[in-house]
């Protein structure tokens, strides 16, 4: 059996901790996505709803990323072998090149809540954007957490990364689940078939051939 304390130089307790930790960040982040509250928010924010919400967001991930550090304090950086390190670090330039190229396709302001906050407009009474299936998501339906899971593990050269990246990618792999239902409700038949074509997170050989220029 392997001794986890001997193998990362962190407790089974610590690393149970950090993950109930992340447990209650997506538990969190669910109940504020929960229409009734989003509602609640809305009476109390007003146009400024979304953007609460996101910052409340960051908080909570910002205090579990503390606590996690704070936990994993003692262990050291793993001892990898050099071809582990550089398929690490391309796995990470991949990542921020995947985000930088995804992001494209987004509206940050409207995302953030900055875009409400600033017009003067709840977010319920904001057109439906359009779905976006162009560039990046041509070659799979979720770039954005695609580049965040490739940068989270080519980062992951200590324990508390790793945890991170493994919790990180359990969170983005349930909230996917969550998010695909509300997009279908929202666009319907057209998401429907373009998630019949298009692959989740992993691109399909020679898909990049299809990819919108």
């Amino acid at each position: 059996m392997i001794d986890v304390h001997q193998a990362t130089g962190v407790s089974l307790q610590a690393i149970l901790i950090y993950a109930l930790l992340w447990v209650s960040f997506g538990l969190g982040h669910s109940l504020l996505a929960a229409t009734p509250i989003r509602a609640r928010m809305t009476r109390l924010f007003g146009t400024g709803e979304r953007l609460a919400y996101n910052i409340i967001a960051l908080i909570h991930l910002a205090l579990v990323l503390l606590i996690g550090m704070d936990l994993f304090r003692p262990a050291a950086s793993f001892a990898l072998p050099w071809p582990v390190r550089a398929l690490m670090l391309l796995a990470a330039i991949a990542g921020a090149i995947v985000l930088a190229f995804a992001g494209k396709s987004y509206d940050f302001g409207r995302f953030l809540g900055t875009t409400q906050w600033r017009g003067g407009v709840v977010e319920t009474a904001m057109p439906v954007e359009p779905l976006a299936t162009g560039g990046m998501n041509a070659l799979v339906r979720h770039p954005l957490y695609l580049g965040v899971v490739l940068l989270l593990f080519g980062l992951a050269d200590t324990p508390f990364r790793l945890e991170t990246a493994i919790a990180g990618t359990l969170y983005i792999l349930i909230g996917i689940h969550f998010e695909e239902r509300k997009l279908i409700a929202l666009y319907g038949s057209a998401y429907a078939e373009y998630r019949r074509t298009v692959p989740m997170l992993l691109p399909r050989p020679r898909a990049a051939l299809r990819v919108d220029r």
